[in-house]
């Protein structure tokens, strides 16, 4: 998103109060859980909710179609359906790793 709207890591860096380091280690995926109050101002700074920021938004733009319908899909499946695909997939995503 940074580099899409043509910011330096400093100029990130000085909208949202934090060291360059830093916002160079989230883009890198080596810091794994920076705090809400730090996504907030992220947020704000690239005018996107968190959830567009970090990836959670089904109805963004960049999704692709199959999987806002899966989505869609699955809010009108039971809750019971829901864990066993959650189920499912957690089985999906520890044979990955």
């Amino acid at each position: 998103m940074r580099i899409a709207r043509g910011q330096s890591l400093q100029q990130v860096a000085d909208g949202v109060q934090t060291s360059k380091t830093h916002i160079w280690d989230m883009e890198q995926g080596n810091s794994a859980n920076p705090s809400r109050e730090l996504l907030e101002r992220l947020a704000t700074h690239f005018r996107v909710s968190v959830s567009d920021l970090i990836g959670e938004n089904p109805n963004a733009e960049s999704e692709p179609s199959e999987l806002v319908a899966l989505y869609r899909d699955l809010k009108s499946l039971s809750e019971k359906d829901r864990k066993t695909i959650e189920a499912v997939m957690r089985s999906l995503k520890s044979t990955k790793d």
